[in-house]
């Protein structure tokens, strides 16, 4: 009886990070919470900010197989993102793309980079503009 647990709960263990890594790895919807927000300038240093005080969402819907990436919580007049690029290398998933930035307000948008680690689901985006950029922490998970 002992022995069958054992393996059991080997075989739980083992099939575990097998289905974690398919997750990440662009076949299911992806709901990514940005945990930390660092925003960098030209004459200052890295300083670590509120997502909302730099108009960055909270979460983050990506779907790779549409090409999207957006705003969970974002209303339907803003539209999403398209992934412009993505490939899986080694263990993480990687996208690409820009973001025009917001109607009516002068900047010159975004080029923006994520990777997400197909093993646990952390995600690093990091985004640059005009003299400003971008390193957002986070974490994903399947939807």
């Amino acid at each position: 009886m002992k022995r069958t647990k054992i393996i059991g709960a080997a075989f739980l263990c083992t099939t575990a990070g097998l289905v974690g890594a398919a997750e990440f790895d662009g076949s299911q919807p992806l709901l990514c919470s940005s945990v930390t927000v660092n925003e960098c300038l030209p004459d200052a240093d890295c300083e670590r900010v509120s997502a909302i005080s730099v108009n960055a969402p909270n979460f983050l819907r990506i779907d790779v197989k549409k090409k999207t990436i957006s705003n969970a919580a974002a209303d339907a007049s803003r539209p999403p993102n398209v992934i412009e690029s993505s490939a899986v290398l080694g263990d993480k998933l990687y996208l690409q793309g820009k973001d025009d930035g917001i109607e009516g307000v002068r900047d010159d948008g975004l080029a923006w980079s994520v990777a997400i680690d197909q093993d646990t689901g952390e995600m690093v985006l990091t985004a640059s503009g005009s003299e400003v950029a971008f390193v957002i922490f986070g974490a994903c998970m399947a939807i």
